[in-house]
């Protein structure tokens, strides 16, 4: 069905199709019959997976960015997802980065955004969030600092989103890789990282004597750290203490593209590998996966990992767990494939006879 769909959402600029999108699987799960006709069509076969201190029913995630505002996650909940990350949540509302600000590589499956966390703001999204949750599906945020906050103070929006959103989600994510806010990876260098994440266990301590329960932190890594970055970002993750990793972010790398056109409709005659902004999708899926792969060797597997970036097909996921992440997410992928890509994962990780991949 998708397949019949997608050609007249290409011929909107990518932003609209997304946000008619959304409205339509957020309109869906305000409606029982449609909640239950959704579940019909895109449950796949439970494959339970423990992670953080958490159950997940399957290893296949939305990742963040799909719905920032949790407007969604109710019928995003129905489409097979072992859980969904929220966001990326700043404390107040700002608009991201001036229009056109996604383009989209069909040719090679990819697309370029510099978003710049576009959003109504903690406080919008914590009353989205209100109401019954979804039984089976692990909620996660993706937190971000403020456009306008300075970056020696960034810290504070941190703390600040950690204290409002560790009572409503199952995991937070510590957003500092997105390329789209100026500055922003400046806070995965060593020590910097090691004293923003130094507060954030400090108070997610406090918020777990509060609230009972574990709060898992994980933090979200670049592709495009060297390695002495990341060994330093991973000692400084083992050492406060981060429950795990999430890799990775979108990359400012364009090595390989060779799309000649943009299908951004207005502006036809522009290559949109030389847009700025971070890239997704199938162009990526080599680089996160051989980040995944480091991040496993230099933890020696005991920093829990979910790989993400160019997971497009059934084969792009069992690479990425192939090569030591314990969970996967989903974005891009969706753009190209349609919903019914999570069910093809789940079904192809249960079938012994599907060939594995060959290694990076």
């Amino acid at each position: 069905m998708y397949s019949a769909i997608r050609p007249l959402l290409f011929h909107l600029d990518p932003e609209d199709a997304h946000a008619l999108t959304l409205t339509l699987i957020r309109l869906a799960g305000a409606l029982p019959p449609a909640r239950a006709f959704l579940r019909s069509m895109y449950t796949g076969p439970q494959k339970p997976v423990q992670a953080f201190g958490l159950n997940f029913k399957n290893p296949v995630g939305l990742a963040a960015g799909y719905d920032k505002d949790g407007l969604g996650w109710q019928g995003l909940a129905c489409l097979g997802f072992g859980h969904l990350e929220i966001g990326t949540v700043t404390p107040l509302a700002q608009p991201g980065n001036p229009r056109p600000r996604i383009f989209r590589l069909q040719e090679e499956q990819g697309v370029i955004n510099r978003m710049g966390f576009p959003g109504r703001g903690v406080d919008f999204v914590v009353r989205q969030l209100q109401g019954k949750r979804p039984k089976g599906v692990v909620l996660g945020l993706n937190l971000g600092k403020n456009k306008d906050t300075p970056l020696e103070n960034a810290a504070q929006d941190y703390l600040a989103l950690l204290r409002v959103c560790a009572p409503l989600a199952d995991y937070l994510a510590i957003n500092v890789s997105s390329p789209n806010t100026a500055g922003l990876r400046r806070l995965q260098a060593r020590e910097t990282l090691e004293d923003l994440l130094t507060l954030l266990n400090k108070e997610r301590q406090a918020q777990v004597l509060h609230l009972g329960h574990p709060v898992p932190l994980l933090v979200k890594l670049a592709p495009d750290l060297t390695d002495d970055e990341l060994d330093d970002a991973l000692e400084v993750l083992m050492h406060t203490g981060m429950d795990g990793v999430i890799a990775t972010n979108t990359t400012l790398s364009r090595d390989g593209l060779k799309s000649p056109r943009v299908a951004y409709v207005l502006r036809p005659s522009q290559s949109p590998a030389i847009e700025a902004g971070g890239l997704s999708g199938a162009p990526l899926r080599q680089r996160s996966t051989q980040m995944v792969r480091k991040i496993y060797d230099r933890t020696g597997g005991k920093l829990p990992i979910i790989g993400v970036g160019g997971v497009m097909s059934a084969d792009d996921a069992r690479e990425k767990l192939d090569a030591g992440a314990w969970l996967v997410q989903v974005y891009t992928g969706l753009v190209y494939a349609g919903p019914g890509l999570v069910k093809k994962i789940l079904v192809s990780l249960g079938d012994p006879e599907t060939k594995r991949p060959a290694s990076v």
